[in-house]
């Protein structure tokens, strides 16, 4: 949504109460709400920021300008949870009011230090001239919500760096604290800083250096970069902007992608052994993920569902943009699997066979599977007219393949209608969830993953197997 600065940067106390209440209004006229990920109470969804472990709970900000379907002066929403499935917005918020985010609270994440939550996150200014400087900043976040923010800037522009700087996560390794830092040098490539705090103390960070992952420096600018360790080694997941496409073939506007290494070498700056970039998700949305390990050593991560410089159907309701499912990444055979995390099996309300429905709520998941030496074709959002969201996998290829063409209203076709991706032939296992406006897929177990938007039709409810043999079960959720 294309709207002027002096409207997406207005200070949030001028907005008046008949404004919000509009807002709100219209946002709750959309037919595509969603009923178990989370979305916007109004506004913008971007970044998921801070999340973490504190205090016996998860914790997970959305980044949120709260005025309208576009990016403007950003705020974090605090939400927590017990079981990674049901969120809870608790009020607080991480809001633009001090000097140094005077113009957007940003990317960032958080870990707790000294029994508080430390956030972590770049600072948004702008001069008269709207000349920005980006600054990474720190917050402290005590176990009632209350948030107070340091005084002095932690890390202060690159001097190698564009305006483009930003978006810290922190993460412990062998005791220290470390922190990378997504950014754009002079020659407008994309790489990575690598900061260590001194002696744990997150208020005092030393440059490392650049970090040596073995990119190629294709990209113009690498955003919301995350260092977990699975099974004990690295994974960078991380979001490069303008990647060239012959490095990495990909179809959305922006790839979010992942390299695993096996070892982190902050000595010399270096994640040693770093493998070749891959997709870490082949559907029409997913980026900016963040992820961080939990104090059991698993390592967690979340997406938001939605990419930069796109309009959405919901845009006309005054709202966009959602967050993916919490999933728990493995490492097999060298490939880094997603599978989501395992209470989102208390949503389920039934467990019948999988079979055609002329109708559904939308709101389910199946468990299915793709028979050996033959092409399959199951519908989602089917309609009266066997009109829907494809996926057809051909397992004597392993060829798979979603399409949304005939899915709803269409949006961003110019990056095309359909997304692919190839698993070993034979017999492919496929976990949907279903969620009136998103579907993620999860392919053997999580080796191959889909996260898309789909906006369906009125009519568009049903369940049909176009070709092919298909079995499995379905499960109602809790809407």
């Amino acid at each position: 949504m294309n709207l002027p600065t002096e409207v997406r940067y207005r200070a949030y106390a001028d907005w008046t109460d008949q404004e919000k209440q509009a807002i709100e209004e219209n946002m709750a006229k959309s037919p595509w709400k969603a009923s178990y990920h989370i979305e916007p109470r109004t506004g913008l969804l971007n970044d998921p920021n801070g999340f973490s472990y504190f205090d016996g709970k998860y914790h997970l900000f959305y980044q949120n300008w709260p005025f309208g379907a576009a990016h403007g002066l950003k705020q974090w929403v605090h939400t927590t949870s017990t079981d990674l499935v049901h969120f809870t917005e608790t009020g607080v918020k991480l809001l633009p009011d001090h000097p140094h985010d005077s113009h957007g609270a940003y990317s960032g994440s958080a870990y707790e230090v000294d029994d508080k939550l430390f956030l972590f996150y770049t600072g948004n200014v702008r001069d008269e001239n709207w000349v920005r400087t980006p600054l990474q900043i720190g917050a402290w976040m005590d176990k009632d919500g209350k948030i107070e923010k340091m005084k002095d800037v932690l890390i202060a522009p690159a001097t190698d760096a564009t305006e483009h700087f930003r978006d810290p996560q922190i993460f412990e390794y062998n005791n220290d604290f470390y922190a990378i830092v997504g950014a754009q040098n002079h020659d407008k490539s994309g790489f990575i800083k690598l900061y260590k705090a001194t002696n744990r103390e997150v208020t005092s960070w030393a440059e490392l250096g650049n970090l040596d992952f073995g990119g190629t420096g294709s990209e113009y600018m690498i955003e919301c970069p995350n260092l977990v360790f699975v099974d004990g080694k690295p994974v960078l997941l991380y979001s490069p902007q303008g990647l060239d496409k012959a490095e990495l073939a990909y179809d959305n506007i922006y790839p979010n992608t992942y390299k695993i290494a096996e070892r982190f070498a902050p000595e010399t700056a270096s994640l040693v052994d770093a493998s070749a970039i891959q997709n870490l998700d082949y559907g029409f949305e997913a980026y900016a993920t963040q992820g961080f390990n939990t104090p059991d050593g698993r390592a967690l991560i979340v997406s938001w569902i939605g990419l930069p410089d796109v309009d959405y159907p919901t845009d006309r309701y005054d709202y966009q943009g959602a967050m993916s499912l919490v999933k728990e990444l493995s490492i097999k055979d060298g490939k880094l699997y997603q599978w989501p995390v395992s209470a989102m099996a208390d949503l389920r309300q039934s467990d019948e066979p999988f079979e055609n429905k002329g109708t559904t709520l939308n709101c389910y998941e199946l468990n299915v599977t793709f028979a050996a030496d033959m092409t399959s074709t199951l519908v989602l959002y089917a309609g009266h007219n066997g009109q829907g969201l494809s996926l057809t996998v051909n397992t004597q290829t392993g060829h798979i393949t979603l399409d949304r063409s005939q899915a709803g209203e269409q949006y961003a076709t110019e990056f095309g209608t359909s997304r692919t991706c190839t698993v070993a032939p034979g017999s492919v296992d496929a976990r949907i969830f279903v969620d009136n406006s998103i579907v993620e897929i999860f392919i053997n177990q999580g080796e191959k993953v889909f996260t898309s938007r789909v906006f369906p039709d009125a009519d568009q409810s049903g369940i049909l197997v176009k070709e092919g043999l298909i079995t499995g079960h379905y499960f109602e959720l809790k809407n």
